[in-house]
């Protein structure tokens, strides 16, 4: 699979339900679970960014459906990067090098 680091920031509606914010993380893990894709983990940081999730998915188009559902509830707006690991970046640099 592969991974995707999403970077979120609250909307005016998400903070005015703050509160709600860890049952909403668990609701996005569910929601990325039916679309065949993981949460692997969240943050909630200080900074630029409210918060940080590593999500798991088969695909771009899986991760960008998973995007589209968590922003559509209106309570945050997402940047979400590819990111690939170690071995992958092996894999690249080696077609790099024709």
């Amino acid at each position: 699979m592969a991974t995707y680091i999403t970077l979120l920031n609250w909307t005016e509606q998400g903070v005015r339900a703050y509160k709600d914010t860890t049952k909403r993380s668990q609701d996005f893990a569910a929601a990325l679970s039916k679309l065949g894709a993981r949460l692997v983990d969240i943050y909630w940081t200080v900074g630029p960014y409210d918060l940080v999730c590593i999500v798991e998915a088969p695909d771009d188009e899986t991760a960008t459906a998973a995007s589209l559902q968590l922003s559509g509830a209106g309570n945050v707006r997402t940047t979400t990067l590819r990111a690939f690991g170690g071995e992958e970046m092996g894999r690249i640099l080696a077609k790099a090098a024709g």
